[in-house]
Formats: structure tokens, C-alpha cells, sequence
């Protein structure tokens, strides 16, 4: 009977939907800082050897925090086909703005040491910080499009149609989000360098964070205000929702009304602990930051991360991407997925290969445990970036 519960359609879709979130937490909570340190180098860092602690604390573990992007994608394209089909061909231009800017990052990790030229590692330098600052702005620029509603619609054979083009991408409200994104990655940046880092790259990541901390903190919470106010959307379903369905997107009514994401954390009080943590935890970073509690500060950001990113799922459920140009058309948790098999073997999958992965980050970060000192990036030469 319980097996039946687990596997039965309307279980696996949210089952899958809660899995999106985990893997968009873990993408952004993990690969996150490492965008963070990025976009902080200029910034932290006054010399080629401050720079290189700064880059060794990242180093070795970049390549494996982005594997939870990869996860993430190919989650979206197996769970979610319709979705991925809209979200990456709709916002193509802006993805491709993030892929050659997440080039950026092995080619300067890999090509900024090979020369002891000062331009050609200060030029390195920059392309790193691109590779941290225009990610993190993008993707933010992503949520407020989808909390706005993008223009698309589904042909007669569910073929779907994009009608929008980057610059309707970059709008107030989404480049608003945008900002939220960034100042959320920079303070999560240098949690992580007061963390790993010693000397005085840490101390000035400690200042950067403490701004970038309170910044997200207000930022986040003018965007609830706003969210009230329905200046960054809102959709209602109006119709039935059938949870065992056909995935057919065509088949319900949904309408635009202005404040309509905060009307779970309305139907469900509770809720209002998820944005509550979204403030709450960059203002305990921030505290953090002041006192020199790296730790503590490091998991208040990872906490801050989480909630900000839980707070956009809580709201939008259970519609993935809302169409503002045929709102009856919008994707949701119950009309846009795989089929019931696929669900299915793709969870037994990830139930055996999730531990295995996460087991596997936290040996690597177990053997990479200590600071990054100039002393240490001194003494191993070459070894290291």
C-alpha cells in the first residue's frame, strides 16, 4: 500500500518538484560561493598573492560545486521536458550570456598561472570575476521573469511557442531580482572566504560580507513587499487541479492577479517561517560577519540561500512557469512533467545515487579541511592555481 502511495502520479510529481528545489538549493548554495569568490576577487584581493589564496580556496572544488548545475538541467529535461524546452529556448540568449561566462571560469583557472606577466593574470583576474558577477545576475534576472510570467504559448500539437526576446527579459522588476541574486552570491562569496581564507583576504571579505549581507537582507525584503503590492506578478489556477491527469497544459484556467504568490503563506501560516529565515538568516550572517564567527557565518549564509530560494518555490506552487501572454497555457506541477514511469525509475535512481554523491562532496571538502594562507599557496609553488 505504501509503495503504491509513493509511486503513485500525483506523489512522484511533487515528489519531483520538491527535488527541483533541493537541487536548485544545493546548485546555488554550493557553486554559489564559488560565483561569489569571483565576483569579490578584484575587490578582496591587492596583489597577485592575495589573489591567489583567494582563487585556492575555490580551486579544487569549483569543478564538483557545478555538477549540481548539470544535475539540475538534465533534472529539468527528464522530470519537467515541457519546461526545459520553454525556459531554455526562451531564455536562450540570456542562457547563452551565462554559459560564455561560466567558460570563463575553468579557462582562467587553468590559464592564469601559466605566466607570471602581471596583465595577463590581472586580465585572468577580471574574466573570473565575470564568470562569478554575470551567473549570479542572470539567474536572478530568471526568477523575475518567472514570477512575472513569460509570453508563450502551445500550438494545437503542444508544440511550444516563445514571443519574447532578451531585452523584454531585462526589465525593472526582473533586473530588481537580479540585484537580490547577486547580493545574495557576494554575501555567500564571502562567508566563504572569511571561512577558508587567512590573513587579509579574509578580514576584507568579512567587511564586503557584513554590506552584502544587510544588503540582502533589505533587498529581500522589499521584494515581499512588492510581491504584495503585484509588482512582480501573480497567477491564480481557477479551475480544478486533477493531480493523477494527463500532462496536458491546455486542459485548465489560470488567471493574472497581482499578489496572488503570497496566497499560500495565506492558506498556510507556516509557510511565513520559509521568507521570515530569508531575512532573518543574512541579518544572523551579517552579526556573524561582525563578530568573526566564521562558522556560524558561513552556515547562516547557506540558511540564507536556501530560504530565499524555498520562498520563490513556496510561492509559485503549483505553477512552474506562468504564461503572461495565454496565462491558461501557464506550466504547473501537474500538467508539465514526465511520464509516470519515467518519474518513477528517475527517483529509485536518484534515491541510490544521491547519498553516493553527497557522501563523495563531503570526503573532498573532509580532505580539503583548513585555511588557505599566503604561506600555504607560497610553499606549494606551481601546485597551486
Amino acid at each position: 500500500m505504501m509503495i503504491e502511495f509513493l509511486f503513485s502520479y500525483d506523489t512522484l510529481r511533487v515528489a519531483w518538484w520538491l527535488l527541483l528545489g533541493v537541487l536548485l538549493v544545493g546548485f546555488t548554495a554550493m557553486d554559489g560561493f564559488d560565483m561569489g569568490v569571483g565576483a569579490l576577487l578584484p575587490f578582496v584581493a591587492r596583489n597577485d598573492l592575495e589573489r591567489r589564496v583567494a582563487i585556492n580556496t575555490i580551486g579544487p572544488v569549483w569543478e564538483g560545486n557545478q555538477v549540481w548545475f548539470i544535475l539540475g538541467g538534465g533534472a529539468i529535461f527528464a522530470a519537467w521536458p515541457a519546461l526545459y524546452a520553454l525556459s531554455f529556448s526562451g531564455f536562450y540568449l540570456a542562457m547563452f550570456l551565462v554559459l560564455a561566462a561560466l567558460i570563463l571560469r575553468p579557462v582562467g583557472f587553468k590559464y592564469r598561472s601559466k605566466r607570471p606577466d602581471p596583465a595577463w593574470r590581472s586580465r585572468w583576474d577580471w574574466a573570473l570575476f565575470i564568470g562569478g558577477a554575470v551567473p549570479a545576475l542572470i539567474f536572478g534576472v530568471a526568477i523575475g521573469n518567472t514570477l512575472q510570467g513569460v509570453p508563450f504559448h502551445f500550438t494545437a500539437d503542444l508544440r511550444p511557442i516563445y514571443e519574447g526576446n532578451l531585452f523584454g527579459l531585462l526589465n525593472p522588476a526582473a533586473l530588481f531580482c537580479g540585484l537580490v541574486s547577486l547580493s545574495m552570491i557576494v554575501m555567500h562569496g564571502a562567508a566563504w572566504l572569511a571561512f577558508k581564507a587567512d590573513g587579509a583576504v579574509s578580514q576584507r571579505a568579512k567587511r564586503f560580507g557584513l554590506r552584502a549581507a544587510l544588503l540582502t537582507a533589505l533587498l529581500f525584503a522589499l521584494g515581499g513587499v512588492l510581491l504584495a503590492q503585484g509588482w512582480l506578478g501573480g497567477y491564480r489556477i481557477t479551475s480544478a487541479i486533477v493531480w493523477s491527469g494527463p500532462s496536458n497544459p491546455l486542459g485548465k484556467t489560470v488567471i493574472a492577479d497581482g499578489g496572488a504568490w503570497l496566497a499560500n503563506f495565506r492558506a498556510y501560516p507556516l509557510l511565513w517561517l520559509v521568507p521570515g529565515l530569508g531575512v532573518a538568516a543574512p541579518l544572523l550572517a551579517a552579526i556573524g560577519f561582525k563578530a568573526g564567527a566564521e562558522g556560524l557565518t558561513f552556515l547562516a549564509s547557506k540558511l540564507a540561500v536556501a530560504a530565499i530560494i524555498a520562498t520563490v518555490g513556496c510561492a509559485m506552487f503549483p505553477l512552474l512557469l506562468p504564461s503572461s501572454s495565454h496565462p491558461d497555457q501557464s506550466l504547473a506541477v501537474f500538467d508539465a512533467s514526465s511520464s509516470q514511469a519515467t518519474l518513477r525509475n528517475m527517483l529509485i535512481a536518484t534515491v541510490i545515487f544521491m547519498p553516493l554523491i553527497l557522501a563523495y562532496t563531503a570526503w573532498v571538502y573532509r580532505v580539503l579541511w583548513g585555511k588557505v594562507s599566503e604561506k600555504s599557496v607560497t610553499e606549494a609553488g606551481h601546485a597551486a592555481y
